[in-house]
């Protein structure tokens, strides 16, 4: 019976674990794709249904990390993220990754999917990793400090259950609240044309920089080791709700301008 409670605790040790490396989490990942999904154009929808062989956006966005799991995706994992050091101002290539960041892979992916000489196989690869990098760009410290992992040894407690601060923003706010990704997605703000276009300007850096920036508010956020729960989810939860739907509207923006 002891060793069979230890296997259990080993088993679910590596279950809380992998889901901690989830970007935004399932629900979080469906919401920016399911969103992303009611802004594209009409010739956008055609050719991504044709590429996910009639499965939507918002079943492609957890491929990402779906992959984790696989050990000949490894080469994938630095792409989920781009670190730059504290107080750094601005994004040097030469400092970068050498094995590739979340602004390399957001950029390799829109490449293949632009060439005309790619195959049905690697352009509907890099759609699912396109859908998932878009959404990891707008999770803040997705755009970190290298140096704690993006939050990841921040710990913190949830509601009184031990976390660390880049899973409070990646699942616990969003799993908190209850809804589905539909639901979520279909309770956004209501934006005019001007907003949406506003939203949707701006280049890749860009992006990054913007939640880079967001990053440092929630790095002062919280302190190590510290009780967060109602008072947290009410300063924050807002904001991961506009960065959700900051990250739909670019997504489809970004589709929009490969597929039109």
């Amino acid at each position: 019976m002891k060793q069979i409670v230890v296997t259990a605790l080993i088993l679910l040790n590596g279950f809380i674990g992998f889901a901690g490396d989830n970007d935004w989490g399932q629900t979080g990942h469906r919401t920016t794709a399911e969103i992303a999904q009611s802004y594209l154009s009409k010739d956008a929808k055609k050719e991504i249904s044709k590429l996910l062989n009639g499965r939507s956006l918002a079943f492609a966005s957890t491929f990402g990390d779906e992959i984790k799991s696989d050990s000949k995706y490894r080469m994938y994992s630095p792409w989920h993220y781009v670190n730059l050091p504290g107080g750094a101002s601005e994004y040097k290539a030469e400092d970068a990754n050498p094995d590739g960041d979340l602004l390399m892979a957001i950029r390799k992916s829109v490449e293949v999917l632009k060439d005309k000489k790619s195959s049905k196989e690697e352009k509907e690869f890099y759609l699912k990793m396109l859908v998932h990098f878009l959404g990891d760009l707008h999770q803040p410290l997705h755009a970190g400090r290298g140096e704690d992992k993006g939050g990841n040894d921040i710990q913190v407690r949830w509601f009184g259950e031990g976390t660390n601060l880049h899973r409070v923003w990646d699942s616990d706010m969003i799993d908190s609240y209850q809804m589905s990704y539909t639901e979520m997605a279909s309770n956004t703000a209501r934006l005019s044309e001007t907003q949406k276009k506003a939203i949707a300007s701006g280049s890749f850096e860009d992006w990054m920089y913007e939640s880079k920036a967001l990053s440092e508010r929630v790095y002062a956020s919280a302190e190590i080791g510290e009780k967060l729960g109602y008072n947290y989810m009410y300063d924050w939860f807002p904001v991961v709700g506009e960065q959700l739907q900051k990250g739909g509207i670019r997504l489809a923006s970004v589709l929009n301008e490969i597929f039109d």
